[in-house]
């Protein structure tokens, strides 16, 4: 599986953006997907993620309420809609895909990854 995320780009605080993730290779309508950031000089964290179906997701609680992970299996595509950004959202943005149905928060449990998208958020 080839995962490309795009969508980042700079923006102010209190403002909204919307993260794709487009999947090629093999269809991930059996996958569980997830999103996951890293901010300068921090460790690689857990943003998001849904089951297969979307029928369960699961946030962190930085971004709880703020942001709204949704998939398009049928185009193949995962997707982060950020809400009220803040700067401490400033991060480089992941997506990845876990090869079984249900989502977990680790990211050792997601082997396939996109290569990132850089969202600034400026104050």
């Amino acid at each position: 599986v080839q995962l490309q995320a795009f969508g980042g780009g700079l923006v102010q605080a209190g403002n909204s953006l919307r993260l794709s993730c487009a999947a090629s290779g093999r269809a991930i309508n059996n996958y569980a997907m997830g999103w996951f950031r890293q901010a300068p000089g921090k460790e690689r964290e857990f943003v998001a993620a849904i089951d297969w179906n979307a029928g369960r997701t699961g946030y962190a609680d930085s971004v709880k309420g703020r942001f709204t992970i949704s998939r398009d299996n049928a185009k193949n595509s995962v997707y982060l809609q950020m809400n009220s950004l803040k700067p401490e959202d400033t991060a480089v943005y992941y997506c990845a895909c876990r090869r079984f149905a249900a989502f977990r928060n680790d990211e050792g449990e997601y082997p396939y990854w996109g290569q990132g998208t850089l969202v600034t958020v400026s104050s």
